[in-house]
């Protein structure tokens, strides 16, 4: 059976969606939280970011905290702090973020043409900690051999595993996924291999694993924000079991929102979840099949309540 990962969307796939989502739906065994900027020793305070914190997290999930930056001192001091305080010993670092803001900084993405600042930093976090350090990354900020060139540098490093995403950072969600590029990674590496990119569905997942049998586990996204339920599809469909009818689903779907909805405004206001829920209706569109115009007239609602009544009705229909 396949192993299914939830990939980190920053600002969406934070704790009370995780939760909810693992609560109502199956599949998902690991979750790579959006990330979290590193920093030098003094300025750290990490229990204030409640996405890490033990009692917010399901216990039967694993997380592991995803970290972006690129000064050594700063990532080796973040680790042992997150390890201190709440005890992780698996971390993520963000070498695939295409925000522009991001790449300007030679932060995510943008670090992918200097090789020797992310072989930097791995070296310090392998040589002087003893936690398990992953890197997610892209085929390249500008050009695919870009990826090449630093999978070598990361050949000679105990990496947990490399996270590739099939597009360059300058597509950032645009355009098809090069597997060409993808397929050339697979074969410049000498680690474990996390798919992660454009898996919208089973048919999708089936033609991804044909291709690219070796990939050791795979990455969900935006695809389970459209489709909760897709994980637990995709293993039905390997195990050669029905899938369960769209009805039910509905039914399923309501209750997660719900959930969904109970949970966010327990930590936020009402304005604020009403932004990231509009948000989010830019992917449960899909699973409800709504046309453009129905999307942007919900997308208009100011009002929150109005919004709350009109999303439960769709759910409910």
């Amino acid at each position: 059976m396949s192993d299914f990962w939830l990939a980190p969307l920053h600002g969406i796939t934070v704790y009370t969606f995780r939760n909810c989502l693992f609560r109502h739906a199956h599949g998902i065994k690991t979750a790579v939280t959006p990330f979290f900027p590193i920093q030098e020793k003094t300025k750290l305070n990490v229990r204030k970011h409640a996405d890490f914190r033990i009692e917010n997290n399901l216990s039967d999930i694993e997380i592991i905290p995803q970290l972006i930056g690129s000064n050594p001192d700063h990532f080796v001091d973040t680790v042992n702090a997150l390890n201190a305080e709440f005890g992780y010993t698996r971390f993520n670092w963000n070498v695939g973020c295409p925000m522009k803001q991001i790449v300007r900084k030679r932060r995510g993405c943008g670090l992918m043409p200097y090789p020797q600042m992310v072989d930097d930093v791995v070296n310090a976090v392998t040589s002087k900690t003893p936690f398990s350090l992953s890197v997610k990354m892209r085929i390249g900020l500008n050009s695919p051999s870009e990826s090449i060139v630093l999978l070598d540098r990361l050949n000679a490093y105990p990496l947990d595993f490399v996270v590739i995403h099939p597009r360059l950072g300058v597509q950032q969600y645009d355009g098809l996924p090069d597997m060409k590029a993808f397929s050339e990674c697979l074969n410049a590496t000498r680690h474990k291999v996390i798919y992660s990119g454009d898996i919208q569905s089973v048919d999708d997942f089936i033609g991804l694993k044909k291709l690219f049998p070796q990939v050791w586990a795979w990455m969900l996204g935006r695809g389970i924000l459209a489709n909760p339920f897709l994980a637990e599809q995709i293993e039905r469909a390997e195990a050669v079991l029905p899938l369960q009818p769209l009805s039910e689903l509905k039914e399923r779907f309501a209750a997660f929102y719900a959930d969904l909805l109970d949970s966010m405004l327990a930590v936020c206001g009402e304005h604020r979840v009403m932004a990231n829920m509009k948000e989010l209706w830019h992917y449960f569109a899909r699973f409800f099949s709504l046309s453009a115009g129905e999307l942007q007239n919900l997308l208009r609602i100011t009002d929150f309540k109005e919004f709350e009544d009109k999303t439960k009705q769709i759910c409910e229909k």
